[in-house]
C-alpha cells in the first residue's frame, strides 16, 4: 500500500479525529481569549494587586511547558476531581493560551497612541466610549496577525492532548502506525491534514487583515 492508497483508505478515521482537534481547539481558545482579556485587564489595571496578579499568572504559565501543565491538570488532581480528557486538554490548552494572548491584547492597547485617547476625552467622549470606538479598534488591528500566530500555534500544541489519550489527530496517527507498521506514511498522513488546517486559518486571518485595511482606507 502506497502513501496515496494509504491516505484515502484512512481518510475517515483522520477527519473524524481532525473534527476532535478543531473542536478542541475552539473551545481552547474561547477559554483562552475570555481569560486572556481578564488578565490583560488586570494588567492594564491602575490597582497594584491586580497586576501583580495578572504579572505572577503570566510568568508562571510562560515559565513553564504545557505538557507539564497537562499532565499536571490531568493526572495530579485526578485525586480531587476526575476530569474527561477532552476537557482536561481543553482546560490546559486554554490556561496555557490565555498567557500568551493577554500579553497580546495588553502591548496592542499600549500600542495605541496616547494622543489619540486624548483627544478623544478632550472631545466629550467618555472613558468608556473611548475605549470603544477608539482604543478597541486600533488595538485589534495591531494585535490580529500576532493573534491569528497564536491560534496557530494552539492548533500544533493540541497534539500534546495525545499523551493522555485523546483520541484526535495525532492519537490516530500513533494509533495507525502501530497497526500498520508505517509510522513514515502515517505520519506524513497527519502532516499534511495539520498543514490543511494552518493554511486555512493563515487565509482567514489574511482575510480580516486585508478587510480591516481596506476599512481603514
Amino acid at each position: 500500500m502506497n502513501f496515496f492508497e494509504m491516505f484515502a483508505e484512512y481518510a475517515p478515521i483522520f477527519l473524524k479525529a481532525t473534527w476532535v482537534t478543531l473542536s478542541l481547539t475552539a473551545v481552547a481558545l474561547v477559554f483562552a481569549g475570555i481569560l486572556g482579556a481578564g488578565v490583560a485587564a488586570m494588567a492594564m489595571s491602575r490597582i497594584a494587586p491586580l497586576k501583580w496578579l495578572a504579572a505572577g499568572f503570566i510568568g508562571l504559565i510562560r515559565g513553564t511547558p504545557l505538557i507539564a501543565q497537562l499532565f499536571l491538570l490531568y493526572f495530579g488532581l485526578s485525586s480531587i476531581v476526575v476530569l474527561d480528557k477532552f476537557w482536561a486538554g481543553a482546560i490546559a490548552l486554554g490556561v496555557h493560551n490565555s498567557a500568551y494572548i493577554a500579553e497580546i491584547i495588553r502591548s496592542g492597547f499600549q500600542s495605541v497612541p496616547k494622543g489619540l485617547v486624548e483627544a478623544a476625552r478632550s472631545l466629550g467622549m467618555s472613558r468608556e466610549r473611548t475605549l470603544r470606538r477608539v482604543q478597541a479598534p486600533l488595538a485589534f488591528r495591531a494585535i490580529l496577525p500576532v493573534l491569528g500566530s497564536q491560534f496557530i500555534i494552539a492548533v500544533k500544541d493540541s497534539s500534546l492532548v495525545a499523551f493522555i489519550g485523546l483520541t484526535e489527530l495525532f492519537r490516530t496517527a500513533q494509533n495507525t502506525a502501530a497497526a500498520t507498521y508505517k509510522p513514515l506514511s502515517t505520519y506524513a498522513i497527519v502532516s499534511v491534514y495539520y498543514l490543511a488546517i494552518v493554511l486555512v486559518l493563515t487565509a482567514v486571518v489574511n482575510r480580516m487583515e486585508k478587510r480591516l485595511g481596506r476599512h481603514k482606507s
